[in-house]
């Protein structure tokens, strides 16, 4: 092992570092002291991991194992590291945009007292990320797992005196834990059929010839495994957490949403690429399940009127876009939006944060409009981000969005006609809320309008960087009638990190002489809808939506059946189990016994009356049956 790969344990150790720091003296530390300190916990890991990024493109790659975490009878699971090319990707996503929204943060949270606690907790979620990409088996990608989960939490609470913030936290901690159970169940089942969770020792036993496991029993491996990611990366039915994520801090929203926690199911099944070519069916569900989850987020976000519910929903419709193309079997395609939407999506967020603390923080973009003119930079790094999310050609989610509709296209007709239209959708909300915020006459308060202004350099660098990635960042992975070498897949394929399946691979290559009509459809559809958005809302009329536009804007009531056929009940049955077993079962049992006890002892203590003759006759008494048992037998 040589370069900086050995030095791997340097990324995650250096988060743990500044959480320890800043968590131990919250109290103590200066707000500038505890952003340094946490801004640099991450800063360092970055320029470590582009080193083992640059190692990883010349063919390196190592398990590093360090000691060992559980051993007994035939089972070792060690803690170890998977240090790879899509290993070493993901930790340049995770420390560079992680970097990028501390430093905001700084910012940001300037003036909050609580600001030092807050980026020990980014620090932690940091922490939790990188151990969840780079454990070398499932068991450390579980720790990691639960510890965004726990994070994301504390993070979405953070302002915890309002309550509305901590059922929000609740509910996101709730509803990961469902799908954490999927994935216990898998690890379980692989522990079961394989004997180990390490991925180096399981993956090549999966379809070679001493692979004894029935299709039947990887498929539900498979299944329980993408359970897990449904919680995590919030598809149907287990999305709804993420929408009401916006009760975090703004830094908060674009670190969960945008290239960390969300993105944690697409990095499990991309590591579990092999597994997945082996179940079919398995993968059937997951495209028609992101493609669902795509079109149906995307119809809710074309309603909502607050900035950051848009961006949720616009959140949850691309992870359904990187489900088809799981689904469809092009791993380096869903890794490829990934990044793309890292980019972008963390531009927004953070643009939609610079909004926010302009505004005072109001987030109604009905109260919005015309804010161009007093926050250039703001306006054009979101005009920039609405581009590249909406597949303008030549931005990077065209590139990457481009790629996923022809997958769909090569998987089936119904699959790419669901995703041209999630495609269109977006485009058309992304320009919805451009216009309302940047453009026309300002619709707040005229105190608002006062105080309107352009954010502080921590907060626009930031952006304006994104905003450049979100440009160019596309180019690693050209289309094929474009470009013979496409980057980024090479990439991946690297030792065979990640490769696209076959079958996909065999259609895909015939359908290039397609691909311009392809490509001009998606770029038509992208600009028809894009400008279609803009038109509908350069003078908007705010009346009361009816019909299919009320179910948009109620999101479908989803939120509301849950209550009805689960929250409800099950309190209801609780209710009823607190009144009629625990009340009136387990603690009247309790409760009995105990008066049992006193009743009786009030009623013993009567024969100790302190009369010595008493006890004299009680004796003679006594004596006279044992005497009488003794000379006519037991009567018993």
């Amino acid at each position: 092992m040589t370069g900086m790969i050995q030095y791997a344990w340097l990324v995650p150790l250096f988060p743990l570092a500044g959480f320890l720091i800043n968590g131990l003296g919250w109290r103590s530390l200066s707000r500038k002291m505890g952003a340094t300190i946490g801004s640099l916990s991450v800063l360092v890991p970055f320029i470590i991991s582009l080193l083992i990024f640059l190692d990883v493109r010349t063919g390196s790659n190592s398990v590093l194992s360090y000691f060992p975490f559980i051993q007994s009878d035939g089972l070792n699971i060690p803690f170890a590291f998977q240090i790879d090319s899509l290993s070493s990707l993901f930790l340049l996503i995770i420390t560079g945009i992680g970097f990028l929204i501390h430093v905001y943060s700084a910012g940001y949270m300037a003036e909050d007292d609580g600001i030092v606690k807050f980026f020990a907790f980014l620090n932690l979620f940091v922490f939790s990320m990188l151990l969840l990409v780079m454990g070398a088996n499932y068991l450390i990608m579980f720790i990691g797992w639960e510890g965004v989960g726990l994070c994301s939490y504390l993070l979405i609470g953070f302002w915890y005196k309002n309550q509305d913030y901590t059922s929000a936290g609740r509910k996101a901690f709730v509803m990961n834990r469902i799908g954490d159970l999927g994935f216990i169940v898998g690890m379980l089942l692989t522990l079961y059929c394989y004997g180990t969770l390490s991925y180096s020792s399981l993956f090549p036993q999966i379809g070679s010839a001493n692979d004894l496991v029935s299709t039947n029993a990887k498929e539900w491996i498979a299944l329980c495994f993408f359970i897990g990611a449904i919680g995590k990366s919030a598809q149907i039915p287990l999305f709804t957490w993420l929408p009401d994520a916006m009760a975090g801090p703004t830094p908060v929203s674009a670190l969960i949403h945008a290239a960390t926690m969300v993105t944690a199911g697409i990095y499990m099944i991309a590591r579990s690429h092999l597994l997945y070519d082996a179940t079919p069916i398995t993968r059937e569900i997951i495209a028609w399940i992101g493609l669902a989850t795509a079109l149906l987020t995307a119809t809710i976000a074309l309603r909502q009127y607050d900035i950051k519910k848009v961006l949720a929903y616009s959140t949850v419709s691309q992870l359904g876009f990187m489900f088809i193309a799981l689904g469809c079997g092009a791993y380096t395609t869903a890794v490829f939006h990934v990044l793309t939407h890292a980019f972008f999506k963390a531009l927004l967020f953070l643009g939609a944060g610079s909004v926010i603390h302009a505004m005072g923080g109001e987030q109604d973009m009905r109260q919005m409009g015309g804010l161009g003119k007093k926050m250039r930079i703001t306006q054009i790094t979101f005009l920039i981000a609405c581009l590249a999310i909406s597949g303008i050609p030549g931005f990077s989610g065209f590139f990457s969005k481009d790629e996923i509709v022809s997958a769909a296209f090569a998987h089936g007709k119904m699959l790419y006609a669901g995703a041209l239209l999630g495609s269109m959708l977006t485009a058309f909300y992304m320009f919805r809320l451009y216009t309302l915020t940047f453009t026309g006459g300002f619709r707040g308060t005229h105190d608002q309008e006062h105080h309107l202004h352009e954010s502080p350099a921590t907060m626009t660098f930031p952006l304006i960087v994104l905003a450049i990635l979100s440009v160019f960042g596309g180019y690693i992975g050209l289309p094929a009638v474009m470009s013979s070498h496409h980057l980024l897949s090479s990439f991946l394929g690297l030792n065979g990190a990640v490769v696209n399946q076959p079958d996909f691979l065999k259609s895909f290559e015939a359908l290039h002489h397609q691909e311009w009509t392809l490509i001009a459809i998606s770029s038509i559809v992208a600009i028809a809808a894009s400008i279609a958005g803009w038109a509908a809302h350069r003078k908007p009329a705010f009346s009361a939506n009816k019909g299919l536009a009320l179910a948009f804007e109620k999101k479908w009531w989803v939120d509301e059946l849950y209550d009805a056929i689960i929250v409800r009940p099950f309190l209801a049955l609780s209710s009823a189990f607190d009144r009629g077993v625990e009340r009136k079962g387990i603690d009247g049992l309790v409760n009995g016994t105990g008066k049992l006890v006193r009743w009786s002892a009030e009623r013993m203590r009567l024969l100790q009356s302190g009369q010595v003759g008493y006890y004299l006759f009680v004796m003679v008494i006594g004596i006279a049956l044992l005497l009488a048992i003794g000379f006519f037998g037991n009567p018993f």
